[in-house]
């Protein structure tokens, strides 16, 4: 079966597939209709240049840039990678965390500028977690990831999502609630028509002065414009790994201490990156031999 991958995915599972090819689907220029089995990292499939496509297998959990209604109604398979990504990016949730609320970044750039002048530096003063109250949108696998981990720095959860959990992770709020009462809220709902532009200029005028925003999700969850006001009036801190049009990044971000910036590097351990591709390449040897999909999506 000839597979087309966008990228040479990490990780020795690659090599265990046959007829591959590299290509960025930027590159292609004429239909391949050899091609039956696609690779992709959250990317619009070119249906029109892959006229006998049967599978696409996705380098990611998130498919919000992939058509699933339209692949599904041309019989299309579609696989993700579930599962494998919760630890790293509960991680780094927690690092964002850390950084932005103990001002790490800040005074990373206060040492290497040279500007450290007093024991007591340079009046940088932070906030503590113990006792603060971490607020997560979305308690799936990963929220409960970075739930448990919260309770390590001894933080109150609270989490909002469409449906209340049985669980010992964190107290139920609605939304609003959730923002009004946090510190700190952290957001790890999927993209959706029913969640983009869900954190709007109304809800971030909910949260308390000095709250920090945390985002690994998707960024167009969030009013990115209005985000960018809020954090330029410097009444808020963020740290976000996601951005709504990346790689490109608000101008307005790059020169605030309140905010900590990383290139969406959620799932960017060598481990995940290799146990996505394992995933990735089980589902199309899968495919190949006529055997149940391990990880499909459906609509």
């Amino acid at each position: 079966m000839k597979v087309l991958a966008t990228h040479r995915y990490p990780g020795p599972a690659f090599d265990e597939l046959g007829e591959v090819e590299v290509q960025a689907l930027a590159d292609l220029k004429s239909p391949r209709p050899e091609v039956e089995a696609l690779v992709v990292a959250n990317e619009p499939v070119p249906l029109d240049l892959l006229p006998r496509l049967r599978l696409v297998a996705n380098f990611s959990v998130g498919y919000d840039r992939i058509d699933l209604e339209e692949l599904t109604r041309r019989d299309i398979a579609v696989t993700n990678t579930p599962g494998v990504l919760s630890a790293a990016t509960a991680d780094l949730t927690l690092a964002l965390i850390l950084a932005t609320r103990r001002r790490v970044a800040e005074g990373d750039a206060l040492v290497r500028a040279g500007e450290w002048r007093s024991e007591w530096a340079n009046g940088i003063v932070a906030e503590e977690l113990t006792g603060s109250i971490l607020g997560i949108i979305g308690l799936g696998r990963i929220g409960q990831a970075v739930a448990r981990r919260a309770q390590g720095f001894e933080l109150r959860v609270l989490y909002a999502q469409r449906t209340r959990a049985e669980t010992d992770l964190g107290e139920y709020r609605e939304l609003d609630a959730l923002l009004a009462e946090s510190d700190i809220v952290s957001i790890h709902t999927p993209l959706s028509p029913e969640t983009r532009g869900l954190i709007d200029a109304r809800r971030l005028a909910l949260l308390r002065d000095g709250a920090c925003l945390v985002n690994t999700a998707r960024g167009e969850i969030v009013d990115e414009a209005a985000l960018v006001a809020e954090l330029v009036s410097g009444r808020l801190r963020a740290g976000l790994d996601v951005f709504a049009h990346e790689p490109n990044v608000p101008a307005e971000l790059l020169p605030l201490q309140n905010v900590v910036l990383t290139p969406h590097l959620g799932s960017a351990t060598r481990q995940t990156r290799e146990a996505m591709t394992r995933i990735v390449v089980d589902n199309i040897l899968a495919f190949e031999r006529g055997a149940p999909l391990l990880t499909p999506v459906t609509v």
